[in-house]
């Protein structure tokens, strides 16, 4: 009970799992805290934030993103590629700024 309860004080964010479409505790010391998938519509909103309204419409349905296998946002997202991992994308892509991200 002790070793557990020391394990879970030191995790303190969940990450993708590579290997599934899951979220994988990841130990970094700290306390424990979990990360909440993005909703659909904050995903939308930093998109319009980023590029304005009409060009991120336009980059969600035209461009295609190499680290979404090919895909569009929008393909993306239909496919079930959650919102969080296509902002990753997104951000690497077009080179949005740490604090932005």
């Amino acid at each position: 009970m002790a070793e557990t309860a020391a394990i879970e004080a030191r995790v303190s964010a969940v990450e993708p799992n590579p290997a599934s479409s899951s979220m994988a505790p990841t130990v970094r010391g700290g306390r424990v805290a979990t990360l909440v998938p993005m909703r659909i519509t904050v995903f939308r909103r930093l998109m319009a934030d980023e590029f304005g309204a009409t060009r991120a419409e336009m980059l969600a349905k035209d461009h295609v993103l190499s680290g979404l296998d090919g895909r569009t946002v929008e393909e993306a997202l239909e496919a079930g590629v959650p919102a969080k991992d296509v902002w990753r994308q997104v951000c690497v892509e077009f080179e949005v700024p740490a604090e932005r991200r």
